[in-house]
């Protein structure tokens, strides 16, 4: 079997088992959806990943420990990966195929020459490592794993949840998945102005294998200096490695196209220096470090924000587990997988909430999901490939059994905005968020107050019969006859408050009748009364779940919301109870 067939049988099975880890990544009882399926596999065999971690945190999560296999590979072969199982690869060589497939031969070796700024991702790759050796992992914007695992789970995924309805039982939303998607289009469409124009240009694991490739013994060559005119490999070269003279073998992404479309054989892929002579890398300069070193001078001001500590951004949310931020952001891939999992939908891109440093990490929104933070969920924790969200426990979560005298893992607390709250505000019955509210006892709890409505004062009033007739038309939202509404004669805040029980024709029945001396007292006026339940929050009980703000209905912002204070992850950011 050819080698270029075998190289397509791979791209194509790796692509396919990407796909179906994307479909897998839905909480579910089918056996299509999270049943054990590993679906973070092809992120950690990710180098780049591991080495970023390792750098920022000095320790190596269990699972990119398969990073090792992708190294040992590769220091042997040289860019297997590139060319045999990433992914976005795939995805790039084929669109670049597609563009190209009727190009004229002359217009193909142009494409396919050797340029200086493919030198830009090993730019990119200092300044990367750079930063995550000051313990903030920025790899994940750029790395092409990470990057096609957040543009499927959080832009295109959602397209066959809200159309076909198939991988999850109810649409889904992303806050910024416009952007993921426009980048992703990008990426890909950047193809049909050079094949593989990202993997050229600047992708970082990219570079990362070009240096571990630069001595490996297996490696693509010539068996002998004198070479034809024909070029017929530079026509289908896809990293544009020169292999028609002093091949580039840092920048060979093992497409093996030149050594199949040969027509004299004079390529080959053996453990000896091509007979052309090699160039181990494409070429460098001191500028371009420069450059680097410069922008990540600037980048390091990112920490003197004010973000952290006193001045924190309290509308950021982290999922439960979290680790505090600082630990987050140097672990953090912002792949997306906590937020293709959480079935409220309730976890979502960041934009800059947490500054550049948290562009696309995890944050929670109980606006825009299905309700809050489920109790009896812990997914976010179990799908993340590198424990910035480390892994709970049922009971842990609860605060239940052997974590009873710690408690349950607290996000955030929620406050009462008495500006926008229906009983405070608008002197309107509402009693939703304490109802909703999941824990036990719960951390919402109401105090009854009785309150004229301004519009029901000395309202002028005929008996007909038992029943009582307001000579007045009050708005809809006030159902009279829902039990929190009473009648009491005007300027007689002592005499009993009547509730009004029901209707007959135009009139009120009342649980106890106005007498006519209580009436003629009053001047035949009454108060309409009514009992409002306000909403105090128990800082003390609240875990910040969010479900009171999710079913909050008033629109916009919400009249009960949750902030960060008293987070479990953080402890300067827990609050004195």
């Amino acid at each position: 079997m050819r080698i270029v067939t075998i190289r397509r049988i791979c791209q194509i099975f790796f692509l396919a088992l990407f796909l179906w880890f994307c479909i897998t990544a839905t909480v579910g009882a089918h056996w299509w959806q999270l049943r054990g399926w590993p679906i973070n596999w092809i992120l950690e065999l990710d180098p780049l990943t591991a080495l970023a971690t390792v750098l920022a945190t000095g320790s190596l999560f269990a699972g990119l420990f398969w990073a090792l296999v992708t190294i040992a590979i590769t220091l042997f072969v040289g860019r297997f990966f590139c060319g045999f199982a990433c992914p976005l690869g795939a995805i790039n060589q084929f669109t670049g195929w597609l563009g190209r497939r009727r190009q004229e031969p002359d217009g193909r070796v142009e494409a396919n020459h050797h340029r200086r700024p493919q030198a830009l991702k090993y730019y990119l790759l200092a300044f990367l490592l750079a930063l995550a050796l000051m313990g903030s992992v920025q790899t994940g914007i750029f790395d092409p794993l990470p990057l096609i695992h957040r543009s499927v789970n959080l832009a295109l995924a959602p397209l066959a949840d809200n159309r076909l309805g198939v991988l999850s039982d109810a649409p889904r939303a992303y806050a910024s998945a416009w952007l993921l998607g426009v980048i992703f289009l990008g990426v890909v469409g950047l193809n049909l102005v050079l094949p593989r124009f990202f993997c050229r240009f600047a992708c970082p694991l990219g570079a990362l294998f070009g240096l571990l490739s630069r001595f490996t013994p297996w490696r693509i060559g010539k068996t002998s200096d004198k070479c034809g005119d024909c070029r017929i490999c530079e026509h289908y070269c896809e990293g544009a490695c020169r292999p028609s003279g002093k091949i580039i073998g840092s920048e060979c992404v093992l497409c093996f196209n030149c050594l199949d479309r040969c027509p004299a054989d004079r390529i080959t892929f053996a453990a000896r220096p091509s007979a052309a002579g090699e160039a181990g890398l494409p070429d460098l300069s001191r500028r371009g470090f420069v450059a680097a070193g410069a922008g990540l001078l600037l980048t390091s001001m990112w920490g003197i924000g004010g973000l952290a500590g006193a001045n924190r951004n309290a509308h950021l949310i982290r999922p439960p587990g979290a680790l505090d931020e600082e630990r987050f952001l140097a672990r953090c891939l912002r792949c997306g997988q906590c937020m293709r999992i959480c079935p409220g939908n309730i976890i979502q891109p960041a934009l800059l909430e947490a500054g550049i440093e948290g562009l696309w990490t995890p944050a929670v929104n109980y606006r825009i999901g299905r309700s809050g933070c489920l109790l009896n969920c812990i997914a976010c924790g179990q799908v993340c490939p590198t424990a910035a969200i480390r892994p709970l426990s049922l009971e842990e979560k609860q605060g239940s059994g052997e974590f009873a005298a710690q408690g349950p893992i607290r996000m955030g607390t929620a406050f009462v905005d008495r500006g926008r709250c229906l009983p405070w505000a608008m002197d309107r019955p509402c009693l939703v968020c304490q109802e909703l509210c999941p824990v036990s006892p719960k951390a919402i709890f109401t105090r009854t107050v009785f309150e004229t409505i301004r519009d029901g004062q000395a309202v002028p009033v005929k008996m007909q019969g038992q029943a009582v007739v307001l000579a007045a038309v009050f708005p809809a939202h006030a159902n009279l006859t829902s039990g929190d509404y009473y009648l009491r004669p005007t300027g007689a805040p002592e005499t009993a408050l009547r509730r009004i029980s029901g209707l007959v024709g135009t009139g009120l029945i009342l649980e106890r009748p106005l007498t006519a001396a209580d009436l003629a007292a009053a001047g035949g006026k009454v108060d309409l009364v009514v009992r409002l339940l306000r909403p105090f929050v128990d800082p003390a009980r609240c875990t910040g779940c969010g479900m009171c703000e999710h079913e909050c209905p008033v629109s916009g912002q919400r009249a009960i919301r949750v902030y960060a204070e008293n987070e479990s992850r953080s402890r300067p950011g827990r609050m004195l109870i």
